[in-house]
């Protein structure tokens, strides 16, 4: 990198902040970063329905760790192959995860930081997920299974009573959001009639059509509702998730702390299942073969989910790395401070680890996918979610074994630039 090059980035880096920073002070808007951010940085973001947009795999194989064009002043590196992601993925003691290397950047400021085990290096990212991982062991989260059932089938009933009574079936409202957003509440002990506050943040913080600022303070908003929530539970700790960790671990968990994990689980649990619940039940209903499966193979909800994670990898693109030290990443020199951004959903389908992997098929044999990351920041709430797509999936077949669309996939509302893909809307027909 030249002289000039390197004077250019540093101006950059400072100014930038100031403006953004500025524009919040005056209240003009969220920044529109689709007019600001190279296109190279917002194509792991677009997708054609289902499928990232072909100039991603084509980035894969021309280049899988490529040098963005800066911004800035911040040197960045999309990685979209597989073997690279997962080497950066897994190489904690290399790249950071802490949030404060985003303050002062972009327009984000320490009041914005979320907390939380993603957000977070050893020791406190140890500390605080050993306090979780004892509740997501598939042992113990079996106690939870027929609360899931019950909740699937009540939202089953619901779609059923909607077109009875004339209207229209909605697979996103009637039942790809209600039954996460249950299955969390009730894992956490927070009151389901809160969800509406909480279901409109967790949205919102993955859209970047709302600007890195507005999807930060949805974040802090986020948290802000949960300190609420926290302090409530140490005075009087109820049953749940937040009951249980307060009670038992109280003195080594400060508000700040508690409300940071969940914040994590909640939102992390939330948009990411209701995307693959919708998503994933659009793929099925397209699929006459996969829906007689699921009513005839005991082993297919198991094979489905996981072919399902790796094909819509809702979570596109994993948390920046931020690099402590020189490394090298698929022959390329990461150098100190650079961030470094994973492509988990080029990742999952790249074909240096099988073949096919645009399409669905029960019976493959390829690496483990990466929606969940992978690492030490491997989703924590990764049992509970199979769990819960392993019941819906199949429950919904059974009980409407003719569901299709009531409108072209083309006029799906399908989310335009987000972290978490996912559609708005998906209206269907049951009979």
């Amino acid at each position: 990198m030249s002289i000039v090059e390197g004077v250019r980035r540093k101006v950059l880096g400072l100014v930038v902040p100031l403006y953004l920073r500025w524009r919040n002070r005056r209240g003009s808007g969220a920044v529109d970063f689709t007019r600001i951010l190279p296109e190279p940085a917002l194509v792991p973001l677009r997708r054609t329905g289902i499928d990232p947009v072909p100039e991603l795999a084509e980035q894969r194989e021309r280049e899988p760790v490529a040098e963005l064009p800066a911004a800035y002043g911040i040197r960045a590196w999309l990685v979209t192959g597989y073997e690279e992601s997962k080497a950066v993925l897994a190489a904690a003691d290399a790249f950071s995860n802490d949030f404060t290397h985003l303050v002062g950047r972009l327009g984000i400021t320490a009041e914005q930081d979320p907390g939380g085990l993603g957000f977070a290096d050893p020791p406190d990212h140890t500390r605080l997920r050993k306090f979780l991982t004892p509740e997501f062991t598939v042992r113990r989260l079996r106690r939870l299974a027929p609360r899931i059932e019950a909740i699937v089938q009540g939202q089953l009933d619901v779609m059923e009573k909607t077109v009875a009574e004339g209207g229209h079936a909605d697979l996103a409202r009637d039942f790809a959001l209600p039954i996460p957003s249950l299955a969390i509440c009730e894992l956490l002990g927070i009151r389901y009639e809160d969800r509406g506050d909480f279901e409109r943040l967790s949205t919102a913080r993955f859209d970047l059509l709302g600007g890195f600022t507005g999807s930060f303070g949805a974040m802090s908003e986020s948290v802000g509702y949960l300190m609420d929530v926290v302090a409530k539970e140490r005075r009087d700790p109820g049953e749940g998730l937040l009951g249980m960790l307060l009670r038992e671990h109280g003195d080594e968990i400060d508000d700040r702390e508690a409300a940071g994990i969940a914040d994590g689980l909640l939102t992390g649990g939330l948009e990411t299942t209701t995307s693959m619940l919708a998503l994933g039940g659009l793929v099925v209903m397209r699929d006459e073969a996969l829906r007689a499966s699921l009513l005839s193979d005991d082993a297919a909800p198991d094979k489905l989910v996981e072919e399902l994670l790796r094909i819509i990898t809702p979570v596109q693109v994993a948390f920046p790395r931020f690099a402590r030290v020189e490394t090298t990443v698929g022959g390329k020199t990461i150098l100190p401070g650079d961030v470094v951004v994973c492509s988990l959903s080029a990742a999952d389908r790249d074909p240096r680890i099988g073949d096919g992997l645009d399409r669905v098929d029960l019976d493959r044999t390829v690496p483990p996918h990466l929606a969940f990351g992978y690492g030490i920041h491997r989703c924590v709430g990764a049992e509970l979610a199979r769990m819960e797509l392993r019941t819906a999936y199949p429950a919904l077949v059974r009980r409407f074994p003719r569901i299709r669309p009531a409108v072209p996939e083309s006029e799906l509302p399908f989310r335009e630039l987000s972290f978490v893909y996912g559609v708005d809307a998906l209206p269907v027909e049951l009979d």
